[in-house]
């Protein structure tokens, strides 16, 4: 099986790619720097864990800030606010990102199964974006996301989910922080599980030993092969 990791411009953004021969399954993620550190570990964890040959997509995010969160919200760490820029883009992976890989790898619609994941607030932007309508995604991973978001909860609880898969995860010290917004976290995220159950949705949530700032590519891969093996 032919393997290829490469860097293009897709629909004017930066992307990094691991492509693969007769891809089954399409990974999308937004990632930061941090996450690009990761991503050769990331991809090694996927390969040794499944055998289905896939694409992974990581879309490089440039306001990471503002181009994840579906609203405005005060600033939790320095002084940079957050946005509304989740809109923006869904409608890039939606309408110009996925025209593109389908065009170039002569992918059918059809024939490929798309997942999207992330961690932290990429993982907030999976879960919102498993709740909007025409949604292109199969499942969605959310790894250890910012559930605790202002707001979040309270619009999940009145949405109803497009995905029917989901994938969430959660270090079993990141309730322990100073930041008095995040202290919530795991009770947030048992209250998202609980109410993607309600929904009926095929909801796996996985605890990892240690905090939010390790292991990000090892526990957002592990969302990935879930997928993988559950929504196939």
């Amino acid at each position: 099986m032919r393997h290829l990791r490469t860097e293009a411009i897709l629909g004017g953004k930066t992307c990094t790619l691991h492509i693969e021969d007769n891809a089954k399954v399409l990974l999308l993620q937004p990632v930061d720097g941090h996450d690009r550190e990761e991503l050769e570990q990331q991809i090694k964890y996927i390969e040794e864990h499944t055998k289905i040959p896939f694409i992974h997509v990581a879309i490089h995010i440039s306001k990471w800030n503002d181009e994840l969160t579906p609203w405005p919200a005060s600033p939790v760490f320095g002084k940079i606010p957050f946005g509304e820029g989740a809109h923006d883009t869904l409608l890039y992976i939606r309408e110009q990102l996925l025209a593109e890989l389908y065009a170039q790898f002569c992918l059918a619609e059809n024939d490929i199964t798309v997942f999207l994941g992330g961690y932290s607030l990429a993982g907030l932007f999976s879960l919102w974006a498993a709740y909007q309508p025409l949604s292109p995604f199969d499942g969605i991973v959310a790894a250890s996301p910012s559930a605790w978001y202002t707001g979040w909860l309270t619009y999940a609880e009145s949405h109803t989910p497009q995905v029917k898969h989901a994938y969430l995860s959660l270090g079993d010290k990141e309730e322990k922080t100073k930041t008095k917004i995040m202290s919530t976290i795991s009770k947030d995220i048992l209250q998202q599980e609980e109410l993607l159950k309600q929904r009926n949705i095929n909801c796996k949530m996985e605890w990892n030993g240690g905090n939010h700032f390790q292991d990000n590519g090892i526990r957002t891969a592990k969302g990935f092969v879930w997928l993988i093996d559950n929504a196939l």
